[in-house]
């Protein structure tokens, strides 16, 4: 069971009239977007520092067959009202390289098991790693006084900005590791932090595939399209107000007059490859609407000749970063980063006969 409140945006369509007919006119349209979604649902992400480096805390080679290497790094960024800092472990792979890495947010869980580490590493990907509440603290306190707000007190910035935000300065340190493949960077986050690597994919372009986890409302999942016992706007506002732009407020009880949806902001990454991970039993998630977020993207894809980069899985279960969820990441990494072929499809219909929630269709190209 699900309510389609309203029918999902035509992300073709220009504020002042007309429709995208070119790759030209998709990146005037995604820049509009992009300032419509920045300005009402997350806020602004901080300024880019003037200077980001990284300090060399601990480095070793671990005591195991795979060779592997181990480094911390304290990512040091400088242009604030004063310097800022934050943690990065990075876990590379025996040989030389260069490798294609897997970037994930969520230290401050404790997804990422010995398992999930060895099939990354096993698999040819560097793992780096940070905790975004290093960025800013994830609780409900509403004074702008901590890390990050210290260095930046101004803006309009929610806390998934923020950690954003810190997936970009972990991606100037890491495109300049020797061992590391700039060209193939994969970022990662689950829950919250799915909601966070999202924004930051669609917020980067140095960023080759970006994937969220389980990520719902204010993440992969539709506003318009509500699944069965879904998370609403008022339920996530109620509770974690401080993730966004205080300008959601105004669309509590009426989401489905916000001016975009989320396939939208998804639309934000292509050409780039976008993998979103689901659970059928998720249902605060909203799988149901996270499905025609996928569809709705999907036709930007087209339009871009790059339906091959965009792709969903559904597994049976809750809401979990499982070893699963991980396995499907790799798989889809290594069908763009090293040509395998998983041997399935991307491309699924996790619930048959179900319509796209929207009347448009792809644009007739120009060129």
């Amino acid at each position: 069971m699900y309510t389609v409140k309203a029918e999902l945006p035509d992300p073709f369509a220009f504020d002042g009239g007309g429709r995208v007919s070119d790759a030209g006119d998709w990146r005037r349209r995604r820049a509009e977007l992009l300032n419509l979604i920045l300005g009402t649902e997350y806020g602004h992400l901080p300024p880019t520092p003037t200077d980001v480096y990284a300090e060399i805390l601990h480095a070793y080679t671990l005591h195991d067959p795979r060779g592997v290497s181990h480094a911390t790094y304290r990512v040091v960024t400088e242009g604030g009202a004063r310097p800022f800092w934050f943690l990065l472990s990075v876990l590379t792979p025996t040989g030389d390289g260069p490798f294609p890495v897997v970037l994930c947010g969520d230290a401050c869980w404790r997804y990422i098991t010995h398992r999930v580490e060895s099939e990354i590493l096993q698999r040819g990907y560097i793992l780096a790693t940070f905790n975004r509440t290093e960025i800013v603290p994830d609780d409900q306190r509403t004074e702008r006084d901590r890390a990050l707000h210290q260095v930046y007190p101004e803006g309009d910035y929610g806390a998934l900005a923020a950690w954003a935000w810190g997936y970009h300065r972990a991606v100037d340190v890491l495109q300049d590791l020797p061992r590391v493949d700039p060209d193939r960077i994969a970022i990662v986050g689950h829950s919250r932090g799915g909601k966070a690597a999202l924004l930051a994919g669609a917020t980067d372009e140095r960023i080759a595939l970006t994937s969220a986890n389980n990520s719902g409302c204010g993440g992969a999942g539709s506003f318009r399209v509500q699944g069965e016992g879904c998370e609403l706007l008022e339920n996530i506002l109620g509770v974690f107000p401080y993730w966004f732009s205080p300008r959601l407020n105004d669309y509590i009880g009426r989401d489905e007059e916000l001016p975009f949806d989320q396939h939208e902001v998804k639309a934000l990454v292509a050409p780039r490859a976008l993998l979103t991970t689901e659970a059928i039993g998720d249902l605060w998630a909203n799988p149901i609407g996270t499905y025609q977020t996928y569809l709705g993207a999907r036709e930007v894809y087209r339009f871009l000749d790059a339906d091959d980069l965009i792709g969903v899985r559904y597994r049976e279960g809750g809401h979990d970063h499982s070893l699963d969820d991980w396995q499907t990441l790799l798989d889809f990494s290594d069908r763009m980063f090293y040509d395998r072929d998983p041997g399935y499809s991307f491309d699924p219909e996790p619930f048959p006969g179900m319509a796209p929630a929207f009347p448009w269709t792809l644009p007739p190209r120009a060129d």
